[in-house]
């Protein structure tokens, strides 16, 4: 299964500093996105450490035995060790975090697993699907239908995340198989892209493109022209049915 990446971030317009991380596998293994929070030091720091220490464990164990579902799971707990040590040791970033999404191609077969409100969303000819459930308050109210899907992009308290990296009681990570086919694309995004654009703008945007590197400018573009309040960051995955000039 042939994949073309590629990986952009942005500060935006507003931010002085960004607190955004991503990793990219050079053999297309495995992607990382990561959004931190808590003051400019502790939410790059934050961010770092666990596209860091995700990234050590599954290079350090993808030859092994353990099921793709146990290592992505093991990788973020570990991802979530590392932040709470170094708020042990650093009691000024004690209060930073970092929301993270990950998708994994081993033995051919996809899954993805993620943490708060960064996003995985899979493009399939003209229908753009999210492929995660953001672990926020809005998103909860949303399933419970106290709020509709209008509401929760304006709601003052869509900010709040029920789940992150950085926490001692962080909850059941769930870790799901991906489907895939070829032409399909990937994109994996912090909120600075899905704050400022609706499923159907990033569409609009991801569609007619077919050159990864241009489609991420695009939708980096984008966000900025719709005020870039936060970072934004962006991984596109291609599957198959791409010309390598078309990366």
């Amino acid at each position: 299964m042939k994949r073309l990446f590629i990986g952009m971030t942005d500060t935006g317009l507003i931010r002085a500093v960004n607190q955004d991380a991503y990793y990219l596998d050079p053999d297309g293994r495995f992607f990382i996105v990561a959004d931190g929070m808590g003051g400019h030091a502790g939410g790059q720091e934050a961010s770092r450490l666990a596209t860091q220490a995700i990234q050590f464990c599954l290079d350090t164990r993808w030859q092994s035995t353990l099921p793709s579902q146990d290592l992505l799971e093991k990788s973020l707990l570990e991802a979530n060790q590392a932040i709470l040590d170094d708020q042990k040791q650093h009691p000024e970033r004690s209060d930073m975090g970092t929301t993270v999404v990950v998708v994994i191609f081993r033995d051919e077969q996809p899954f993805c697993t993620h943490i708060g409100d960064s996003r995985l969303y899979r493009l399939r000819g003209s229908e753009l699907e999210q492929m995660t459930e953001d672990h926020t308050w809005v998103a909860r109210a949303m399933r419970l239908g106290e709020i509709t899907p209008d509401q929760a992009r304006t709601h003052p308290l869509r900010h709040v995340l029920a789940q992150c990296l950085g926490r001692e009681d962080l909850q059941q990570i769930e870790v799901k198989s991906l489907s895939v086919q070829s032409g399909d694309r990937l994109l994996l995004c912090s909120d600075g892209l899905t704050e400022e654009l609706s499923d159907q703008r990033i569409t609009d945007q991801l569609k007619p493109i077919q050159a990864c590197e241009k489609a991420a400018s695009a939708l980096i573009n984008a966000a900025k022209e719709q005020g870039g309040r936060d970072n934004i960051t962006v991984v596109i995955v291609a599957i198959d049915g791409l010309s390598g000039s078309d990366y």
